[in-house]
């Protein structure tokens, strides 16, 4: 018995502007809403969020 191996892509379906945050949950198995919310938040405190994710919009390959 084999595990279906997951893939760490964009999604296709489930984006609202690229599809990395569609993608992220897809690969976690979370709900797409709660990763968008996770990250919406997280750009509230000092970080390279956003950098992060035109980073990974650009490295993600899509589904």
């Amino acid at each position: 018995m084999t595990v279906p191996a997951r893939r760490f892509a964009r999604s296709t379906s489930d984006k609202w502007i690229a599809g990395v945050c569609g993608g992220i949950a897809e690969y976690l198995g979370w709900n797409a809403n709660v990763v968008r919310l996770l990250f919406v938040v997280s750009c509230l405190l000092p970080g390279p969020q956003f950098i992060i994710y035109l980073v990974l919009w650009l490295l993600m390959p899509k589904k």
